[in-house]
């Protein structure tokens, strides 16, 4: 028994070190792309990926943004730089606490963890903005980098995981619920039929006394 709670702790530990691990890496990959961008395009430049006649699909745009993922709450670098430090350093925690063991959520987790520090990087070593370059023109969306991908992704993934759960607790507690009705139903019905034999032994009785009389 020992020796199965060791194992089951190392495969967490095992899992949650990948996890970290994971998240580094998505944050270096992250953090590399926008070495490459910085490197080769100027300011506001955009360079032509995909195009469809002669409608624009994808670009690489290179812009800065002061703002969180897909360029929302602009201007408020303190506060953005603030929350991403606190969820980032309380998701952690919670993996090295091992507060989260499952694979599923671990992913999530690292996904979040990855993206957050890939932009909190750049907030902190680029006066407060954030390197976006990925610009998808077809849809005229906000220009985004990696890190929100990444970020984006794993809140997405962590939001479908919680409400997979709750709909499976809801399903569990359901069918205990009707396996303990149909386990008490036997029983009730047992009772019903001991009250039934009881009074016709009465009533038989008081046809026999009746008789008698």
């Amino acid at each position: 028994m020992k020796d199965t709670i060791k194992t089951n702790s190392l495969s967490v530990t095992v899992r949650v070190l990948l996890g970290l691990l994971l998240a580094a890496v998505l944050a270096g990959v992250d953090q590399l792309t926008k070495w490459l961008v910085v490197s080769n395009m100027e300011l506001h430049e955009s360079i032509h990926l995909i195009m469809i006649g002669d409608t624009q699909v994808l670009n690489f745009s290179y812009y800065l943004n002061d703002g969180s993922a897909f360029s929302m709450f602009e201007g408020q670098t303190t506060m953005l730089v603030a929350v991403t430090c606190l969820m980032m350093g309380g998701m952690v925690i919670a993996m090295l606490l091992k507060k989260v063991q499952r694979t599923s959520y671990i992913l999530a987790f690292s996904l979040v963890i990855g993206g957050g520090v890939g932009n909190l990087i750049d907030r902190l070593f680029n006066d407060g903005n954030v390197i976006d370059f990925i610009d998808v023109r077809i849809i005229n969306f906000a220009i985004f980098n990696f890190a929100d991908i990444c970020a984006v992704c794993g809140g997405l993934l962590l939001c479908a995981l919680v409400i997979a759960d709750e709909i499976r607790e809801k399903r569990e507690a359901k069918k205990a619920k009707e396996a303990k009705e149909a386990k008490e139903a036997p029983a009730a019905d047992d009772n019903d039929e001991d009250a039934a034999l009881s009074d016709e032994m009465t009533v038989a009785l008081d046809e026999q006394n009746d008789g008698n009389d």
